[in-house]
């Protein structure tokens, strides 16, 4: 493939904490190596209707702190036909892009592959804060979302505790029980509740509440992800056969939020520069991953295919802190 001089970049999907150090590690890269990039706006949808823009590195000064997407993000019905894609593909042309670096998540990396598939070099840079991306062990704001999601648990562990109380906190996570696994075992949850594994009210929630009130503990926090189980439901039947005044918190959208840690600022700064590295020698058709600290790449066709599992040794550590 021959090496290419001129990209585009666009966030796809949920937005997450980093998103914008890795569109400004995206363009600082490239006019490094004189490399003209277009910003296209509200992800795919802006690709279609090109809604794009050059930058400089200029455009990307004073970005690497603030929350969310400069370039914006949208969800796009068009894109998802092939009629789309082509159109796609066709208006990326038009604005002489020669390969196009796609922030998002595992839909967002599928509509890469599409564009690959017609003949478009695409990298995906993954960013979504449920970490649930199969080829990689990180992904952009991550970090952020569980250090927001464990503030807040501290600051209801607080009140829990002056009230006796059981919390149950419902962090992001529809089909990735990442964020819960986590931020559970950050701040010492009783319960830890994820979509990977079945919940058997007894075994999860019963007995270690009733294990804690044997060690004289007054107060306890339950953490569910949003894809597994109806709070107000746990509420009702904790406080039946408990006796324990419950109540539910649900975190939602804060957890997107908010300016990411350094964590998320210097991967997203180096796979965002990895992603323009592979694009200027001709490489397309990839997406960027974290190995063992080591920012790598893999066929985007091969990456997608990769089974999603979650962490069995946070699980198991789960269980053993929590007697």
């Amino acid at each position: 493939m021959p090496k290419i001089s001129a990209i585009g970049v666009l966030t796809s999907g949920g937005d997450a904490p980093g998103m914008n150090a890795a569109i400004r590690a995206v363009v600082r890269t490239a006019k490094y190596y004189d490399m003209k990039v277009m910003g296209i706006r509200k992800g795919y949808e802006g690709l279609i209707h090109g809604d794009i823009y050059e930058m400089s590195a200029r455009d990307v000064s004073d970005i690497m702190h603030r929350g969310g997407t400069i370039l914006q993000t949208a969800r796009s019905a068009e894109f998802k036909t092939p009629e789309g894609v082509k159109r796609a593909v066709s208006t990326a042309r038009y604005f002489d892009i020669e390969g196009i670096i796609v922030i998002g998540g595992d839909g967002s990396f599928r509509g890469a592959r599409e564009l690959c598939a017609e003949g478009m070099p695409s990298v995906g840079v993954p960013g979504t804060i449920d970490n649930d991306i199969s080829c990689t062990e990180y992904t952009i704001g991550f970090d952020t979302a569980i250090n927001t999601a464990k503030d807040a648990v501290d600051k209801i562990r607080d009140t829990a505790t002056s009230h006796e109380r059981c919390n149950i906190i419902k962090v992001m996570g529809r089909a990735s029980g990442s964020i819960a696994l986590n931020v559970g075992i950050a701040t010492g949850a009783e319960a830890i509740l994820i979509p990977e594994r079945g919940v058997d009210f007894t075994r999860d929630i019963l007995e270690p509440i009733n294990r804690g009130k044997k060690r004289n503990k007054k107060h306890f926090i339950i953490i569910v992800a949003e894809g597994v189980a109806d709070s107000g439901d746990l509420e009702a039947r904790i406080e039946a056969e408990t006796g324990i005044e419950t109540r539910t918190t649900i975190l939602g959208y804060v957890q997107r939020g908010g300016s990411p840690t350094v964590v998320d600022r210097v991967y997203a700064s180096r796979m965002g520069s990895y992603a323009v590295e592979l694009l200027k020698e001709g490489m397309g058709n990839r997406i960027i991953g974290v190995a063992k600290n080591q920012i790598y790449d893999i066929d985007i066709f091969e990456g997608l295919d990769v089974p999603y599992t979650i962490r069995e040794d946070l699980i198991d550590l789960s269980k053993i802190l929590s007697i």
